[in-house]
């Protein structure tokens, strides 16, 4: 069914989606246990590819040079920023006076950010080789090629919002949009996995799927984006409760989060509701053996375990560990939300079987 080049092409997008995912719960891990300072320079650790394990392997005056590369990387963004028109925020980044505090050595956290940024230099050279195999598809399906290239693009942008990330001292904002072009960078990695898988199937003649299937299905999944926004503001919360209130005890900052998490959680509950009745719709039109109906069921369980997960943040005082499982559960729902709607898309209705 596919050459052999087109089948490494396919094999190698695969692995480069599970590699994002993967990089998604480090991501989490390391926002969890409060280690994204670990490594207080970008893109090396502590001046050195092997980062130390004791503070007497810490360069000499380590504090004094990061906190100078910190404040002059926060300038020059502060100046783009200011040319985009963002001038009170440029300012506050001008100020923030926390940037010049220097993070005390903690050899676990520096090695919980240095493995979160192995993992992400694998997951790049795999997005690299997807964008060279894709080569094959430059005359017959081109925009997988540019969407391949596109997507390389995006892993140097997000490197730079990472450092970024650092220089600022985690500032909240830029969290939330290195989470959301992270989620792109998946979104559009399956988006080309599945073009390439399923080109074949365009021209089959089979029962289409109703308009108004598809329409939900998009606004669904917009849906879960918008919710996984509202969860990052959340979290930033904490991060504020935290800072504000240092005296306050763990088992006390949920109180402080405010109407944030209370929509947080409605909006949980909705979505599961919404995504019942996809599933009805579904069923209409598609025989339960169907991988879109396998995808349905595969979005639901995701669903039901993210609000089992977040019942445990909300009830035992923020668990890192459910923290980051909180974070891989959603964008494993993204992934699986996005592909169904591709699937849903798809021209021809045809029964899909799971590979």
């Amino acid at each position: 069914m596919y050459s052999k080049v087109e089948t490494r092409f396919i094999t190698t997008n695969l692995i480069t989606i599970i590699a994002l995912f993967v990089l998604i719960l480090a991501g989490g891990v390391v926002r969890s246990s409060g280690s994204g300072m670990g490594c207080p320079d970008w893109p090396k650790c502590f001046d050195q590819y092997i980062p130390p394990t004791n503070i007497l392997q810490l360069p000499i005056g380590y504090q004094t040079k990061y906190v100078a590369q910190r404040v002059k990387k926060n300038e020059k963004f502060a100046s783009l920023l200011s040319k985009m028109g963002y001038v009170d925020l440029a300012t506050k980044i001008r100020n923030d006076e926390s940037i010049k505090i220097p993070e005390e050595f903690n050899a676990t956290k520096t090695y919980t950010e240095y493995i979160n940024r192995l993992i992400g230099a694998i997951t790049g050279i795999f997005l690299l080789l997807t964008c060279f195999f894709a080569k094959v598809y430059i005359k017959n399906q081109p925009k997988i090629f540019w969407l391949s290239l596109l997507n390389l693009v995006l892993v140097f942008f997000q490197a730079w919002l990472g450092s970024i990330v650092v220089s600022t001292n985690l500032l909240a904002w830029v969290i939330t949009l290195h989470i959301l072009v992270a989620l792109l960078i998946l979104a559009i990695a399956i988006y080309t996995y599945h073009h390439a898988k399923y080109k074949s199937l365009d021209n089959v003649a089979s029962k289409p799927i109703p308009t108004l299937v598809k329409f939900i299905s998009i606004i669904l999944f917009l849906i879960t984006i918008f919710q996984i926004t509202l969860g990052t503001h959340v979290r930033e919360t904490v991060d504020y409760v935290v800072t504000t209130f240092p005296a306050l005890t763990r088992n006390h900052w949920v109180a402080k989060i405010g109407e944030s998490l209370n929509y947080h959680r409605d909006l949980a509950l909705l979505i599961l509701i919404l995504n019942a009745g996809l599933y009805l719709l579904v069923l209409q039109n598609a025989k339960r053996n169907s991988k879109m109906v396998k995808y349905l069921n595969i979005t639901l369980i995701l669903i039901v375990l993210q609000m089992v997960v977040g019942g445990v943040l909300s009830y035992l005082s923020l668990p890192p560990t459910a923290q980051a499982l909180h974070i891989l559960l959603a964008s494993l729902l993204f992934g699986a939300q996005f592909y169904l709607v591709l699937l849903l898309m798809q021209k021809p209705f045809i029964n899909y079987t799971l590979a």
